[in-house]
C-alpha cells in the first residue's frame, strides 16, 4: 500500500492507521489505538497541543516531511513513542501510535518488555508499542513503506472507530482526535491531563 494514502489530514490518515501492522525488529502489531495531531497556528489543522504547534525546528522537523516517514519522540524523556507523518510535503501533521496487539514474535517483545508482562500490555501504550518491536530514537525519518526498512508499515482494511479526547495533553483537551479500535484490551486507558481545562472548555 503506497504512503500516498496518508497524504491527507490527520483525523483521515488516523482512521487509516487503525488496523494497520507495524513490524520492528523480528516482531510486529495490529495497531488498536491511535491519536491525531496538527500543525502550526495558520495552517490547516492547527493544533496547540501537536509538537509543531510553535513551530519546525530540530527533531519535528521530519513531521514537515514527506507522509509515510517515522517520527520518534521520548516522553517524559524516557519513553520512545512513534508517529506516522501525515499530510502534504511541507506541511506538518503526524499520527501517534498509541497501542496494539503483538501478532507475531510473541518472545521477542516479551524479553523487551519483561517475562512477567501478559501479552495483552505487550505494546499497549505509545512507549510500550516502541519497547515491544524494538523501535529506538535512532529510527526517526525511516520511511515505513520502504520494504528494506528495519521499521515498517502495513495498511489494511479500513475498520471501524471509536473515537473521544486524547491522552495527557493540555492543550486542545477535548478535541476527540484520539482513536481505537472497539472491544480491544490492548487499548490504553483515558487519562486526562491534569493541567487541562474542564471538560468542554477546551477544543
Amino acid at each position: 500500500m503506497s504512503a500516498s494514502r496518508l497524504a491527507t489530514d490527520p483525523l483521515s490518515a488516523a482512521k487509516l492507521l487503525l488496523g494497520a501492522t507495524l513490524t520492528g525488529r523480528d516482531a510486529s502489531a495490529i495497531v488498536v489505538e491511535v491519536e491525531a495531531y496538527g500543525g502550526i497556528p495558520d495552517g490547516p489543522w492547527p493544533d496547540a497541543a501537536s509538537h509543531s504547534y510553535r513551530g519546525r525546528g530540530g527533531r519535528n522537523e521530519i513531521m514537515w516531511g514527506l507522509a509515510g516517514r517515522l517520527y520518534t519522540y521520548r516522553s517524559h524523556g524516557i519513553h520512545v513513542c512513534a508517529n506516522v507523518v501525515c499530510g502534504p510535503d511541507d506541511v506538518a501533521a503526524a499520527v501517534l501510535l498509541r497501542a496494539g496487539v503483538v501478532v507475531d514474535g510473541v518472545e521477542s517483545a516479551r524479553e523487551r518488555r519483561g517475562a512477567t508482562v501478559r501479552d495483552v500490555a505487550l505494546a499497549r501504550g505509545p512507549g510500550n508499542l516502541c519497547s515491544a518491536l524494538g523501535i529506538t530514537m535512532s529510527d526517526n525519518g525511516l520511511d515505513l513503506f520502504d520494504p528494506g526498512s528495519p521499521v515498517r508499515l502495513t495498511l489494511g482494511d479500513r475498520q471501524p472507530a471509536v473515537s473521544g479526547p486524547r491522552v495527557g495533553v493540555s492543550k486542545a483537551a477535548d478535541r476527540p482526535w484520539r482513536l481505537w479500535l472497539a472491544g480491544r484490551r490492548e487499548v490504553s486507558a483515558f487519562r486526562r491531563s491534569p493541567r487541562a481545562p474542564v471538560p468542554g472548555a477546551s477544543d
